[in-house]
Order: structure tokens, then C-alpha cells, then sequence
């Protein structure tokens, strides 16, 4: 069974372990105050959820999930994540995070940021366009579901949404594209990370992160996009 290890115990890394469970996986969680926080997150989560320190859960995972944003301080656990794929939910957020020169001149972005933190990893830019809360305003009764959940449709359905994913490592894009498949979604890929911009806060495929667009309407959207820099 794939064990798939969420770093960081908020909303998005809460969410995303319930949707992962669901779809069949295990899940072990860490979050920067200890795993002995975690006890009400587990009671909900039931017996596919453990806890652990961040290094434990990096060490046990097939694969992780960064839910947390970047900062140039942070120090992740490089050494139990080397070789595995890492999904960067991160958006870069300025008003949130601070302004990093470097993004905002294009030179680089903030998924090849991030994989600079993790040299021996495949990261890969995925799950940063869908809701991890509840819709506002609440339409019908569905709308509470966070839109991971509520958005999900099987394959083959009518309206399906995609989501995108961004990766310098073939490899990680085949395992984030079946994993958006299990969770109910179909995946555009929008390699490689230095590429990552076109799905960034403030594009036209951004403006479709409530209620989602289908896979021909999100590459549309992507191909549309302009590079603005600062």
C-alpha cells in the first residue's frame, strides 16, 4: 500500500490527507509542533492516519506533499526525502511570504526554489489552483466540501475538471498525473518548473480556482498567459 507523507497539518495538508484516504492510500502527517498535536486530526482521519516527527514521516513516505509555504530559512528534511517525489502545493504570495527578488524578475520561480531546497528530490508543482475550504458563498449544500472533494468527478465524466502539474522530472509528473486520476481529476502537464508561472496566482487559468475548468479550458488558459515582472 502507498504511504504518502503530508508535511504540514493545516487546512491543506488536513484535507489532502482525507482525500488521499479515500482514494485508497495510507497517510503519515507531521506538522512543526510534534505528532502528539495531532491526536484530533487522527481521531478523524481513522486507521489509514499515523503521526510522526517531520523526518520520521519523510523517511516512511513513497512519496510526500509540502503543504506549508516557502521560505528561504526553512530546512527541510533533505536526506529522508532524496530520490522521492515531493509535491509543492506552495503558491507564491507576497502579501503572505514576502517578496522574493529573484521570482519577481523572472528569473527564477518559486516550485525551482523550493526544489533547490531539495536537490536530491523530484519536486513537483501540483493541487496549488483547488480549494482546500469551502465554497463562499455557499450555493447548495455541496458548496461546504472543501472543492478538492466537491469538484471530483470519475474519469470519463462529462464534467471533470483538471488540474495542473509542473515538474523538471518526467517521473514525478507520471505519479502526480495518477494520483490526480485516483482523486478524481485529469492532469495537464505544464513542464518543466521553470514553466510553473503560467499556473500562478493572478493568470487566466487562475481565475477558474473556485469552480474549476475542464482540461481543454486549462490549457487554453495556460497557453494565454503573460509573464509580468517586477
Amino acid at each position: 500500500m502507498t504511504l504518502v507523507g503530508i508535511i504540514g497539518a493545516g487546512q491543506v495538508g488536513s484535507t489532502l490527507a482525507r482525500a488521499a484516504i479515500a482514494a485508497g492510500y495510507d497517510v503519515v502527517i507531521a506538522n512543526s509542533r510534534g505528532p502528539e498535536t495531532l491526536t484530533g486530526l487522527l481521531s478523524q482521519l481513522g486507521p489509514r492516519a499515523r503521526a510522526a516527527h517531520t523526518a520520521d514521516a519523510a523517511a516512511a513516505a513513497d512519496f510526500a506533499v509540502t503543504a506549508y509555504p516557502y521560505t528561504p530559512a526553512d530546512t527541510p528534511p533533505v536526506e529522508e526525502l532524496a530520490g522521492k517525489v515531493v509535491i509543492d502545493n506552495n503558491n507564491y504570495m507576497a502579501w503572505r511570504d514576502g517578496s522574493f527578488p529573484e521570482v519577481d524578475s523572472g528569473r527564477t520561480t518559486i516550485h525551482e526554489l523550493r526544489q533547490e531546497q531539495l536537490p536530491a528530490s523530484k519536486v513537483a508543482k501540483a493541487f496549488t489552483h483547488v480549494q482546500f475550504h469551502p465554497r463562499s458563498p455557499v450555493r447548495v449544500p455541496s458548496d461546504t466540501l472543501p472543492a478538492l472533494l466537491r469538484l471530483a468527478r470519475p474519469a470519463g465524466h462529462p464534467d471533470r475538471k483538471a488540474l495542473v502539474v509542473s515538474s523538471d522530472y518526467p517521473d514525478a509528473v507520471e505519479l502526480v498525473t495518477r494520483f490526480y486520476d485516483e482523486l478524481g481529476f485529469d492532469a495537464v502537464d505544464n513542464s518543466p518548473l521553470s514553466e510553473s508561472w503560467r499556473s500562478a496566482p493572478g493568470t487566466p487559468m487562475w481565475r477558474h480556482h473556485v469552480d474549476g475548468q475542464s482540461r481543454e479550458e486549462l490549457v487554453r488558459n495556460l497557453q494565454r498567459a503573460e509573464r509580468i515582472l517586477g
